[in-house]
């Protein structure tokens, strides 16, 4: 497995969805590959501060952010997407499919 590979396949390792033989190579690679270690610790890191996020569902938003930016990601999101933190998990699984 390669480095793109590896960041490819990265949010269906988490989420448990790697099929076994993907899954094998997925974690000799990273046992060989000190940047992707240090890659998978960073997009954990990630994905565990987006869910923070939205752990005051009170909180407002900051005023810098553009209302545009806030109706166009919550159009795009999937209906199916319940929960807020969901929506950072599936973006990530996306980006890295793309």
């Amino acid at each position: 497995m390669t480095c793109r590979e590896f960041a490819d396949f990265i949010g269906d390792y988490l989420t448990d969805d790697l099929p076994s033989t993907a899954r094998t190579g997925f974690e000799r690679h990273l046992e060989l590959c000190p940047n992707c270690r240090r890659y998978l610790r960073s997009y954990e890191e990630t994905v565990k501060l987006g869910r923070h996020a939205f752990d005051d569902e009170d909180a407002l938003l900051p005023p810098e952010v553009p209302e545009e930016l806030v109706t166009a990601i919550l159009a795009a999101r999937p209906r199916w997407i319940d929960p807020p933190c969901e929506v950072l998990a599936f973006v990530a699984r996306a980006s890295h499919r793309s």
